[in-house]
């Protein structure tokens, strides 16, 4: 059995077709939809034109890796086989999960399999996807793709969480997502913590979705030098394979960096420097050593 797993936060620009597309894959009501508090009509909307799908309304904004946890967890709960998460921007063909069952059947050493990811209309790849996909990344899959004989499945390190089949394996071994992470960032380390644990990722390009978001322009999580500074040192110091670095070395480092900017007189490197130490101050680290250990042990970790 498996259930599809949606995060829906104020999405009424796509919801209707995102959950139609499901729908008419015959898999409405084994949906499951996360509402992290929103405050446009795509509640409204869910409700009245799809009844079938199982609706939890939260009370607060948890973000994308703890939303999703609630939804992985309940499915657990239910002996699903299999968990597809799924973007509320994102639409399927009527096979999409289908054909990335029967790959995941005949290939349990895998945790993750990813359909490939077009544009919302299908007229080219999703360009951040492409980026997952290149050779260095994903061996054979563009020239097998020139070549015209593709593979049932290529293994890579990294696919954005957009379209993710999870076994019931991997949330056995791996759990949810940690929740050092609120928004971006978890995905890179999940798929980390997928690998340490023994598992691989996979893409299927006989699989796949439609990703509309390539018209926007804005995004306050990548726009905000800050947010993506502090994501950035999260991510490292929660990598499960980074057992190089210390919280303390690098704060002094960067202490070091900035009294050698005020003794030379460096103004704008001293205050690159200052600006970076407020950022480490303001991560809470104990935290998030916590959860790395936690993720670190084999286990449902964080569900």
């Amino acid at each position: 059995m498996v259930k599809i797993i949606i995060v829906n936060y104020n999405s009424e620009k796509w919801i209707d077709r995102c959950l139609s597309s499901i729908d008419q894959a015959g898999l409405i009501e084994h949906t499951i939809i996360i509402d992290n508090a929103s405050t446009d009509s795509s509640l409204l909307s869910i409700e009245e034109k799809f009844p079938q799908a199982d609706l939890i309304k939260l009370s607060s904004n948890l973000g994308f890796g703890q939303a999703n946890n609630v939804g992985i967890k309940k499915a657990y709960e239910q002996d699903s086989d299999y968990v597809f998460l799924m973007n509320q921007d994102v639409y399927i063909e009527h096979d999409t999960i289908d054909c990335l069952i029967k790959i995941a059947e005949t290939n349990p050493d895998f945790g993750i399999l990813s359909p490939i990811h077009l544009n919302g209309n299908g007229s080219e790849l999703d360009f951040s996807f492409s980026n997952y996909i290149i050779p260095g990344q994903c061996k054979k899959l563009y020239s097998d793709a020139f070549l015209q004989k593709l593979a049932p499945l290529y293994e890579a390190p990294f696919v954005n969480a957009a379209a993710w089949l999870l076994t019931r394996k991997c949330i056995e071994k791996v759990g949810g997502f940690s929740p050092s992470f609120y928004h971006y960032g978890e995905d890179d380390n999940y798929c980390k913590r997928v690998l340490f644990h023994g598992l691989k990722i996979g893409i299927a390009p006989q699989s796949i979705i439609y990703h509309d978001r390539e018209h926007r322009t804005e995004n306050i999580y990548f726009d905000n030098t800050a947010l993506v500074h502090k994501r950035k040192l999260i991510k490292i110091f929660s990598d499960p394979f980074n057992n190089q670095q210390s919280v303390s070395k690098v704060y002094i480092i960067c202490f070091k960096m900035m009294l050698k900017s005020l003794i030379t007189l460096q103004l704008k490197s001293l205050k690159q420097h200052y600006q970076t130490i407020r950022i480490y101050t303001s991560i809470d680290w104990k935290m998030i050593s916590h959860n790395k250990k936690k993720s670190l042990r084999e286990g449902r970790s964080f569900l």
